[in-house]
């Protein structure tokens, strides 16, 4: 059984104390298009940034880097891939000086088998050195400590496009061939994914719009459920990135991370259609926590912000101790929030929490990073709320997949912390934007995030339960129907959850042209979700992978496997997991 040593458990004490003092900075989602120069130029937009130290894996660190935002899975002639003209990097401090103290650079080459055919693939592809495959992507993984570099692996294999089923039936496998394992232990996975967050886009960009006041009850719809994007994962012993060398412990246990990609400064466009690039490596993008550039940085200084070193990250404190996201809630759904300045908001942004993850370093230089202390072990319980749940392995200590960063983020810039006791009530401490898990389960190892989605059968936008949309003068109690199968509503308050037992809810309208459900699985494992008819055929599959637990959700569209639609009529969704299964009823319109 994982203990926590006393050590941690003072840290604990102390994070929570300070957290109650302390509120997390102004970014309430992931950065997709969120300035002029990367909404032009995607395929170097970094997205999302994770780093978090696993179960099944302690003693290493895991790092995820996504970039290229809001993938749609038919995705062909011409699928995305890793530009071979730029770098890609993640950079980690370990010393708290704001230096990219080690860099992991990421290089693609693509080569092409057969340039006289449009196809991606000429053929099934069950193995990434089949012939069939035509388009594929090489990567050189780079090394640099403090300016030295070692290269770790060249010709490191990228998990193709999920093309569809019948060119690649088992393509779960197909990408698993490109997890490498180099000889310190660290291991590499880069390949398409599902894009693992989760937030209503569409309804926050709305002037801030809340779906269903005040948040915690549903009506939400995942802006980037059903897309796809590009990751690259690597896992590093923990000793490996510490100043040192050395295991971790409350000297060199803190590190901060950002990721990056550059490209050279000139380009040039050639009459052939050919283009050439020369000159220095200038950086075009640049992520830690997720989405300061969106929200916080105003229109003005977001490319400005993308070209710029976390040295020089003093330049944009004003947007934070004055951030607009708290004047917004004020204007537009009369809630009162703290006053500028926001002092509160800075140890996160740019130092970190004293005796969490602030870094031992009597001159540490304050930027915008992602921190991680890695001598914090995973929860024993996790709760999506991170450390306003109790539990300090989650965000803002890291970032987990799962975290829940927009309405933790929403809840604290509204005041909802001891801190501001006044602002501790509600609707403050129930802000939300009623998007609570992703739409597709992750994995229980490496590289973690779920599969891409199949471009023969997949969604986007899953309106969850509730209704309306309200301002000033909001109700905040549930309306008739908003969960089917009971409320599924949650406290700011919440202690770290209990794990999940094998549960499915059915939400919204029922019947419905598009069947909702939401399910709880308890233990990692295989899972199926499946849709019957009366005769117990199988008419969908809406799920069959392995799975890591947590609360994940799924839609179906009426659509049969072929891509028939469906008569209406009575039909049932069947959950299995871990030998255990459960069913509901639906009512197809």
């Amino acid at each position: 059984m994982q203990r926590r040593t006393a050590a941690n458990a003072a840290a604990l004490a102390l994070a929570l104390a300070l957290l109650l003092g302390l509120a997390i900075p102004t970014a309430f989602a992931s950065s997709h298009s969120e300035a002029p120069g990367t909404a032009k130029d995607r395929l170097i937009d970094d997205t999302d940034l994770y780093a978090w130290v696993s179960p099944d894996a302690t003693d290493k660190v895991t790092i995820v880097g996504n970039w290229v935002p809001l993938l749609e899975p038919n995705g062909g002639p011409n699928f995305y891939g890793f530009d071979d003209d730029a770098f890609y990097y993640m950079n980690i401090d370990n010393v708290g000086d704001a230096q990219d103290h080690i860099r992991y650079q990421f290089k693609f080459r693509t080569t092409r088998q057969n340039p006289n055919t449009f196809l991606y693939n000429t053929g099934v592809v069950r193995s990434l050195d089949d012939a069939t495959l035509n388009v594929r992507q090489f990567c050189t993984v780079t090394r640099y400590d403090d300016g030295v570099s070692t290269v770790l692996a060249t010709d490191v294999p990228v998990a193709p496009n999920f093309v569809g089923p019948v060119s690649m039936p088992d393509y779960d496998r197909l990408a698993g061939q490109a997890v490498v394992t180099l000889g310190d232990g660290t291991r590499i996975f880069i390949g398409p994914r599902d894009d693992p967050f989760f937030v209503d886009l569409a309804a926050i960009f709305d002037l801030l719009t809340i779906r269903k006041v005040p948040g915690n009850k549903g009506k939400g719809v995942d802006g980037v459920g059903g897309y796809n994007c590009l990751t690259i994962a690597i896992q590093v012993p923990k000793t490996r990135l510490t100043r040192d060398g050395k295991a971790p412990n409350a000297d060199n246990g803190v590190i901060g991370i950002y990721d990056s990609a550059e490209r050279f400064s000139v380009r040039t466009l050639n009459g052939d259609g050919t283009s050439s690039v020369s000159g220095p490596e200038v950086q075009v993008s640049r992520l830690g926590m997720p989405l300061v550039n969106e929200v916080v940085i105003p229109l003005g200084q977001k490319d400005r912000f993308n070209s710029t070193k976390p040295t020089g990250d003093g330049a944009f404190l004003p947007f934070v101790v004055d951030p607009e996201l708290a004047r917004l809630l004020t204007a537009l759904y009369g809630i009162p929030t703290p006053a500028a300045p926001r002092n509160d908001l800075v140890a996160v942004f740019l130092t970190g929490i004293p005796g969490l993850n602030k870094p031992a370093n009597d001159n540490q230089v304050p930027c915008e990073m992602l921190r991680l202390n890695l001598t914090v072990p995973p929860a024993l319980r996790p709760s999506r709320f991170g450390i306003l749940a109790g539990d300090i392995a989650g965000f803002p200590n890291g970032r987990r997949p799962f975290d829940d960063v927009v309405d933790i983020a929403e809840r604290v810039v509204a005041g909802a912390t001891a801190f501001t006791p006044d602002f501790n009530v509600s609707p403050n401490n129930q802000l939300g934007d009623g998007i609570d898990s992703n739409d597709k389960p992750f994995l229980p190892c490496f590289p973690y995030l779920a599969p891409p989605h199949n471009p023969f059968a997949h969604t986007h936008h899953r309106e969850q339960r509730g209704r309306g949309v309200k301002r000033h003068g909001m109700e905040f109690d549930a309306e008739p129907n908003d969960v089917i199968d009971g409320d599924e509503t949650e406290a700011a308050s919440v202690e770290t959850a209990e794990a999940p037992s094998l549960a499915m809810r059915l939400q919204g309208a029922n019947p419905g042209s598009r069947p909702r459900v939401e399910f709880d699985l308890p233990a990692a494992g295989r899972v199926s979700l499946k849709v019957y008819d009366l005769q117990g055929r199988t008419v969908r599959t809406l799920l069959d992978q392995e799975a890591a637990p947590g609360t994940f959700s799924a839609q179906w569209d009426g659509l049969s496997d072929e891509g028939a639609r469906m008569s209406p009529g009575l039909y049932f969704v069947r959950l299995v997991a871990g030998g255990r299964s459960t069913d509901k009823k639906v009512m197809l319109e």
